[in-house]
């Protein structure tokens, strides 16, 4: 950590890291003249009290913050007190700021060194792992203190996109500046969040609930659930047409439906049958059409969006995974490319034929992931085609990596290679890429790594690896709205 003259020990939740000097004394110059935003009463209510909870198997953060050599510094409380005073807990949050980057969670002492390292924080805290992972709603409270100093939920003047992505064991989505590779806002409450796509306008953010078989409607600004929409069955992936007026979601259950939702009146107005239960669904460039996919039916089925009623289908030897699309030079469909199940690399189909033309397989370097993963039978997962429609991107779970191949030739360019995790006394394992998505220029790409619960920015020119983002538990469906 740079020079290792003169040190500052800094005690965060019962425990000392060492500092440079210099690194202190900016920190704590920071925290006194950037701390103004940081609201008080939000502080108070709650994030103060996080220091006298009694967490399991721990001690509490007011045990040794007392002490006065510790730079955070919480006030005693008089003998018969059960909570700070106003003049006490104005004392206690001019400490805790300073440790705090307003509007930036993870440059924040005050929340990475007592979480757990395999959740993003510092390597040791000798006041052990307070918050096992960022889903810890304790850590969620203090984090969203610390992004409301920067009004994370009104918009940006550096960045025109966020990039959603569904935390699918969880109950919570992070949304990342594209401008800062970093989570601006967490969006709470909605357990196994699925599916994720946005109203045209970018007001609304729908989101498939798989523990509700709901179809949840999310005001953007605020993260706060404004509908649930029954749904027909557990759902999986969705999509919006393209003049905004449906949400398409894909069903999971047997024997396969597409509900439809009308986004002015916010009710489902129809199941559209199709072959098999739903994995995927997507709309195709030129909106006319939607095409599902179906792992046990080995299918994909194209949906006439005007007919509302499936017109046609392609059959595989294989289970159908993930999708993308290529234009024709008018907006048409030209091909799809379609992932297999037990196939590391991806089918190409002939919209206008209605056939498959080619399969395409990922080299066999790099390799050696995927099996202690349990990932043998889903090789490759995750593809996608640049917004500029020069470049389609392929994740590999055996690779460990995101393939680039130039269109229209499908030649292969290179690849970016994604983090490893390593466990306890095993050797590192792949970050199990899932689900793809750019930055509307095509300049930087975006892959949600589910086992080691990140996201990985990608410069697309360089193929080298810019930001890995700490996001939920078990990261999947990723998706970017343009701002306006």
């Amino acid at each position: 950590m740079g020079s290792r003259m003169g040190r500052w020990f800094i005690l965060v939740a019962g425990s000392l890291t060492c500092l440079d000097a210099a690194q202190a004394t900016a920190n704590s110059a920071l925290g006194s003249t950037q701390a103004g935003p940081l609201s008080f009463e939000f502080f108070k209510i709650r994030v103060q009290p996080i220091f006298l909870k009694e967490r399991q198997g721990h001690a509490r953060c007011y045990g040794c913050h007392t002490l006065e050599n510790r730079i955070f510094h919480l006030e005693p409380l008089s003998s018969g007190q059960s909570d700070w005073s106003e003049e006490q807990s104005k004392i206690n949050f001019e400490s805790a700021s300073h440790l705090v980057v307003p509007g930036d969670p993870n440059s924040s002492k005050l929340l990475i060194h007592p979480l757990a390292p395999e959740a993003g924080g510092d390597p040791f805290h000798s006041g052990g792992r307070q918050f096992e992972s960022q889903d810890d709603p304790d850590w969620l409270a203090i984090a969203e203190w610390i992004r409301k100093a920067s009004g994370e939920n009104r918009e940006s003047s550096r960045s025109a996109a966020r990039v959603y992505v569904t935390n699918s064991a969880g109950s919570t989505i992070d949304v990342i500046d594209t401008a800062t590779n970093q989570v601006a806002q967490v969006i709470h409450g909605i357990e196994l969040p699925h599916g994720i796509a946005f109203s045209p306008d970018g007001t609304r953010v729908y989101v498939s609930n798989e523990s509700e078989s709901v179809l949840d409607v999310v005001d953007r600004k605020s993260g706060e659930v404004l509908k649930k929409i029954p749904l027909s069955a557990r759902p999986n992936n969705i999509a919006v047409t393209k003049d905004g007026g449906r949400v398409l979601v894909g069903i999971r259950t047997s024997p396969g439906f597409v509900d439809v939702i009308d986004t002015t009146t916010l009710v489902r107005t129809k199941s559209i049958p199709v072959s098999g239960s739903v994995h995927n669904v997507f709309v195709t460039p030129d909106g006319k059409y939607a095409v599902s996919g179906s792992i046990e039916n080995k299918t994909a089925t194209v949906i006439d969006l005007e007919d509302e009623q499936a017109v046609w289908e392609i059959k595989f030897d294989r289970s159908v995974r993930p999708m993308a699309f290529e234009a024709n030079t008018d907006g048409s469909t030209r091909r799809i490319f379609i992932q297999l199940s037990n196939f590391n690399g991806f089918a190409v189909v002939d919209f206008a034929t209605r056939a498959e033309v080619a399969r395409i397989k990922l080299p066999d370097h790099p390799g050696g992931f995927g099996t202690a993963e349990g990932r043998t039978g889903t090789p490759s997962h995750g593809i996608g085609v640049a917004p500029d429609g020069k470049s389609l991107w392929v994740n590999s779970t055996l690779a460990n990596a995101v393939f680039k191949y130039s269109l229209p030739d499908l030649t292969l360019l290179g690849y970016a290679a994604l983090p490893e995790v390593h466990p306890l006394g095993h050797a590192p394992t792949g970050s199990v890429p899932e689900w793809i998505t750019f930055t509307a220029d095509s300049r930087r790409v975006y892959v949600s790594n589910s086992a080691d619960r990140s996201v990985s920015a990608i410069d697309a020119e360089s193929l080298k690896v810019v930001a890995v983002i700490p996001v939920g538990e078990v990261p999947k469906r990723i998706n970017t709205l343009f701002l306006h």
